[in-house]
């Protein structure tokens, strides 16, 4: 189809040059013209839908898994040696750590008499002896606890009355603390269906519990983890630099979104059925201060707008939407791009030697960097849809794209959400989402211990451990806010 599109105008050019040369009009010559035209347009309409066919992750912000066809590798130069796998030549050697001595159930001495040599006896000597543990498996012993509520009569009621059980043990019922916070630990952090936890009960532990109570079992975590929760949603609004991100999420059969909200020292999910600046505004209030990460998409822009909250847009999203222009068949667009990725890299290489240059010199050479990529962005763009489209964001846009420079910590990237909301893409993929209000709340406090115990290097089962036994006694529960040194 393009390939005759293309030989038209070839031979219409052929007609007019014919004309041109004989000084005579030709029948039908202004037809002509008009059809060339028509077909140039065409042309360079099904060039700009095929640069958009093949966009992929790296010109656009789509997920490395959409790039069905991977580039092929490069060859590698002559005389380069292939590394082989494994440990590397001139790297520390890392050795595990033996296991501490009360972990170690029993000891066994091996002793040598004879020289496996020589054949000479051998005596003993005193030094310390070569350890090597095995670490193993056996059955998971079950703590069973039977309560017995002893009967009792009343002669003046005439009635039998009953011992009464502890609160934690009322509370707790079938299942105690431990095993609950190892349900819950299933469920959430390995991604494991109630069917699949049945079968490790089961099979491990012996126990057969059915998936009504399991899921009984579930709503009793989400209850204790609730008040923790809350206290990291509540302390969102306070945060001097936050990076957010957001995700579809299924509900049954009900389109909702799953936002990220990462801080310096935790992150917190919310499962919404709005993917707005309405959530935004409810989360962080209209009058948040600090410094907001973010991609460019609208509802960002609309709470900038709204609320006057300062943005760091995402530079490595800029990068890919102008190498998409590099992609482009019209000259001015691919040559507006290569400027601009130019000066992006000029940008970033400047940010890779910092170390190498003094403060006051590193500062002088970020900003001319920047001014730089502004300047391109807005002075270099062609009169044409997608470069226009380009300057006109850096006119609108540009200075949020910097704040990294005068605000401290402020990352250029969104990377931060983004990893962090990529445990849930990949539970997403797993278990096909959530079938009602309670999956949704257990989903966004269970992600939001995972991913903040992560970066308080503290652990996941510890904490839900003591969390369900402080449900059961009904205690203050431990709290995910960042403890004061």
């Amino acid at each position: 189809m393009l390939t005759v599109i293309l030989a038209q105008p070839r031979r219409i050019r052929r007609i007019l040059s014919m004309e041109a040369s004989t000084g005579t009009p030709c029948p039908g010559c202004q037809h002509l013209q008009v059809q060339l035209q028509e077909l140039q347009a065409r042309v360079r309409l099904l060039e700009e839908e095929l640069a958009k066919a093949r966009k992929n992750s790296s010109t656009s912000s789509k997920p490395p898994s959409s790039d069905l066809v991977k580039p092929p590798s490069h060859p590698e130069d002559d005389g380069q040696s292939k590394r082989s796998a494994g440990a590397q030549p001139g790297h520390p050697k890392h050795d595990r750590p033996l296991l501490p001595p009360e972990l170690v159930t029993s000891t066994i001495a091996h002793a040598v008499e004879i020289c496996p040599h020589c054949g000479h006896g051998l005596q003993s000597i005193d030094q310390p002896p070569r350890i090597v543990q095995q670490i193993d498996y056996r059955e998971i012993p079950l703590l069973v606890e039977e309560h017995h509520c002893l009967p009792f009569w009343c002669e003046s009621c005439q009635k039998v009355h009953y011992g009464r059980l502890p609160d934690a043990v009322q509370r707790s019922g079938l299942v105690g603390p431990g095993l609950t916070s190892l349900i819950a630990y299933l469920k959430g952090f390995c991604h494991a269906s109630y069917s699949t936890i049945r079968k490790y009960l089961r099979d491990v532990i012996k126990v057969t519990i059915s998936r009504g109570q399991l899921a009984k079992v579930i709503g009793k975590v989400s209850a204790a983890l609730q008040t923790p929760y809350q206290e990291l949603l509540d302390a969102l609004k306070d945060q001097r630099i936050l990076n957010v991100d957001e995700t579809g999420h299924k509900d049954g059969k009900v389109r909702m979104w799953t936002w990220c909200f990462r801080a310096e020292l935790y992150t917190l999910f919310k499962i919404d059925a709005r993917r707005s600046a309405d959530v935004l505004m409810d989360v962080l209030g209209k009058e948040f201060k600090g410094v907001l990460g973010c991609d460019f998409f609208s509802a960002y822009r609309r709470f900038m707008r709204e609320c006057d909250v300062i943005l760091q847009f995402c530079l490595a999203h800029l990068i890919r939407d102008v190498k998409y222009l590099t992609t482009l068949p019209g000259k001015e667009d691919k040559a507006y791009g290569e400027g601009l990725c130019e000066a992006l890299r000029q940008l970033f290489r400047v940010i890779h030697d910092r170390e190498k240059m003094t403060p006051v010199a590193f500062a002088t050479a970020l900003q001319a960097a920047r001014d730089e990529v502004l300047s391109r962005g807005i002075d270099w763009a062609p009169k044409t849809p997608n470069g226009q489209r380009i300057a006109k964001r850096f006119r609108e846009y540009g200075e949020s794209y910097f704040e990294f420079i005068t605000t401290p910590g402020v990352e250029p990237t969104n990377n931060l959400a983004e990893q962090a909301i990529r445990f849930v893409v990949i539970d997403r993929l797993i278990t096909q989402g959530t079938r009602g209000e309670a999956g949704q709340r257990f989903c966004e406090r269970i992600w939001t211990v995972i991913a903040t115990c992560t970066q308080q290097g503290r652990s996941v089962m510890e904490f839900l451990t003591k969390a369900v036994e402080a449900l059961f006694q009904g205690k203050e529960g431990p709290t995910l806010l960042p403890q004061q040194p």
